[in-house]
């Protein structure tokens, strides 16, 4: 058994987490040795009861060890765990650090910079704007946005970082092979020629409602800061933006609307002390020393695309791009008409879209129709 090998075990074992393996490698010193002791053994070790300590020593009796490798191997998945250089060096620092990442994708040296982005499944057009016109600047400037793979504002974040040929990271709260929402299984792929999928738990995981608050911990450990960007006051991004303060993270929020309940959270972010957002530079400014100032965005007057920002030189366009812009007209079109009349893939139309939208000649409207501002 390798020790890569060794701490997947550990990891399929039930009611043992990151926190109880900590202490196991502190008395035995390897996972390896875990593996071989008795339960006898076990029970000398702080926090270990009877239960847990059969479930450790009969870990061959209760987990599938030869299945879940085959699986990885089927999949093509990477597994990296804290000895692995890649493995994020910020989230080796929260308490709980995942023991394994199972990886769809890619993670380089250049996702150790990352921002996580998150927000409500139930965005409003506001917040999708604004999620899109930040994320792009991020990505843009060099930064990996991490975010869930949910619906809403998370979506919008990884579809913004591969429209501006950025990397992305997507933390989900199941098994790669029970990808959630299923709708969402085209972005995973396209961010995996951008970056990765990563999940802590085995292939076959089910999510569940232990799971995606779990998994929050990850998005906010790995991050330098964390934007949230819409958010209800009783919400799983509030408490990721918890756990990313606890853990010594930025917290950035955009404001909105004192009326509308889907700005409530961020709203009081900001009252106890988040940082303010209304453009990519809010938040690039803080790291400046990492990155060329030439790849931080310019200052605008708005916190999204197409809401009375100055307009912006007409850069010069690709092939798709062409295609779709003309396309487009004052009259709304839907995407799917798009993708008819375009004969491009739905894949390429979604990326250009997005595209289009940060050089702010097209914007979108409600049920994913888009058209050009007056003067365009």
């Amino acid at each position: 058994m390798t020790r890569t090998e060794a701490y997947l075990a550990l990891n399929l074992i039930p009611q043992i987490g990151p926190v109880r393996v900590r202490r196991l490698l502190a008395f035995f010193g390897s996972p390896e040795r875990i593996l071989m002791a008795k339960a006898s053994e076990i029970l000398e070790v702080e926090g270990f009861g009877q239960v847990q300590a059969e479930a450790v020593a009969g870990w061959e009796q209760t987990i599938k060890l030869e299945a879940e490798l085959k699986k990885i191997s089927e999949r093509d998945l990477t597994i990296l765990t804290q000895e692995d250089d890649l493995y994020p060096p910020a989230l080796k620092t929260i308490h709980d650090p995942p023991l394994v990442l199972y990886v769809w994708g890619e993670i380089t040296a250049r996702d150790h910079h990352s921002i996580g982005v998150v927000g409500s499944r139930h965005a409003t057009m506001y917040g999708l704007n604004a999620t899109k016109k930040l994320s792009y600047q991020i990505a843009f400037a060099g930064f990996s946005v991490i975010s869930g793979l949910a619906r809403g504002i998370d979506t919008a974040a990884h579809e913004a970082a591969l429209a501006a040929n950025g990397r992305t990271i997507a933390v989900i709260g199941s098994g790669i092979g029970k990808l959630y929402p299923p709708e969402n299984k085209s972005l995973a792929e396209r961010i995996t020629k951008q970056g990765a999928v990563v999940s802590e738990y085995a292939v076959d995981r089910m999510a569940d409602k232990q799971t995606f608050p779990y998994r929050n911990r990850i998005v906010a450990g790995w991050s330098s800061g964390l934007l949230v960007v819409e958010a209800p006051l009783r919400s799983g991004s509030l408490i990721t933006a918890e756990q990313a303060s606890e853990q010594g993270r930025t917290v950035y929020a955009v404001p909105g609307p004192i009326d509308k309940p889907t700005s409530a959270g961020c709203n009081q972010l900001i009252k106890d002390g988040a940082r303010l957002v209304m453009d990519g530079a809010d938040i690039l400014d803080d790291f400046t020393q990492l990155f060329p100032a030439s790849l931080l965005p310019p200052k605008s007057d708005s916190a999204a695309s197409g809401s009375g920002a100055k307009a912006v030189p007409i850069a010069k366009l690709s092939l798709e791009e062409e295609i779709l812009f003309a396309a487009i007209t004052a009259d709304p079109v839907h995407i799917e008409d798009l993708i008819t009349q375009s004969g491009l893939t739905p894949a390429t139309v979604n990326v250009t879209l997005m595209r289009l939208e940060m050089k702010r000649l097209i914007r979108s409207l409600p049920g994913r129709h888009y058209q050009r501002p007056v003067g365009r």
